[in-house]
């Protein structure tokens, strides 16, 4: 899409965050509590991630400050990746 839509000047980017404790997930981990420290210990950082974390990329990737970037896919998973 950000080949075809980048004439138009619409930039076409991805955020693909690791596992972040969202009111989603507070149901799933109280069912399964074990899931908390699996998914921590799977990220450099040992937790997991906060939504406020996700802030910054996501107003950097909706103004102006991001106008040459399209076709990226940014990780924030806290190392996960990195294994």
């Amino acid at each position: 899409m950000a080949c075809e839509l980048a004439q138009k000047n619409i930039r076409v980017n991805s955020l693909s965050p690791g596992f972040i404790d969202t009111p989603m997930v507070a149901p799933v981990l109280s069912a399964q509590p074990q899931l908390q420290a699996i998914w921590s210990e799977q990220s450099f950082m040992n937790r997991l991630g906060k939504p406020h974390e996700l802030r910054g990329i996501v107003t950097w990737l909706a103004s102006d400050s991001s106008s040459f970037c399209t076709g990226s896919n940014i990780v924030v998973d806290g190392g996960y990746t990195a294994w």
